[in-house]
């Protein structure tokens, strides 16, 4: 006869739980395999951001953060594996994070989501999935910055310059007519005392034309003074 209820024995009826995986399942070599992995392809990745990174907003920290963000990430992946728990007791963790600094370039964000992409892929052990996504965005962004995609025109400078009122204007604006396709004035900013006006001119030159010319035939015109040129218009942060 079945034994009552009261005197069954109460393990026996609680059905036996998997233990949750653990962290380490993994074996020591797969885990340094796929967290080197991870930090080369970042340091790939870093790599091509410095040597196609343009503008005046180079940041040695942020590059040195692609492969931080390549291993950390991998790591993160191996720790949560295939446990929901972990990655929620993760999620939290990181929560208490907060960055401050502000993105200048969009591109930058670019670079940040490929190091995250690629750490998951070695950190999951698609290590043949990061390979290839770190060389296809390596090859690109070597590309795009090879053929100056996206730019609009070239030869555009900004070129600033004080010039005394009291003097003849013709003699520079002869000399931009000549040299430059088009010098449209963006800023005049008068002095304190009214003699001397800053100008500020968007510059596009004409072909065969150099930036270095400009400024030093400018600098020699009567009633002009603190000549200066800046880099290309596609390359100036705003």
């Amino acid at each position: 006869m079945p034994l009552p209820l009261l005197l069954q024995d109460p393990a026996a009826s609680v059905p036996s739980v998997a233990p949750a995986p653990s962290v380490f399942d993994a074996d020591l070599p797969t885990i340094l395999l796929r967290t080197a992995i991870a930090a080369g392809l970042g340091l790939v990745l870093a790599v091509i951001y410095r040597r196609t990174h343009k503008g005046l907003s180079y940041s040695q920290s942020f590059t040195q953060t692609i492969v931080y963000i390549a291993l950390i990430v991998a790591l993160v992946m191996l720790t949560v594996r295939n446990s929901l728990a972990t990655a929620f007791t993760l999620v939290g963790a990181l929560s208490i994070i907060r960055f401050r600094t502000v993105v200048k370039d969009t591109r930058d964000t670019a670079f940040v989501f490929a190091a995250l992409a690629v750490g998951m892929a070695a950190g999951l052990g698609y290590l043949d999935l990061a390979a290839i996504g770190a060389s296809t965005v390596a090859l690109l962004a070597v590309v795009l910055h090879v053929t100056n995609f996206g730019a609009v025109q070239k030869g555009g400078f900004v070129l600033r310059f004080v010039f005394l009122r009291a003097q003849d204007s013709a003699a520079y604006l002869q000399l931009l007519e000549r040299l430059a396709r088009r010098a449209t004035l963006l800023q005049a900013e008068p002095s304190a005392d009214g003699a001397s006006l800053r100008l500020v001119y968007d510059v596009d030159l004409r072909h065969g034309q150099r930036a270095e010319d400009l400024a030093a035939e400018l600098g020699r015109v009567g009633g002009v003074s603190e000549v200066s040129v800046l880099v290309a218009k596609s390359d100036i942060d705003n």
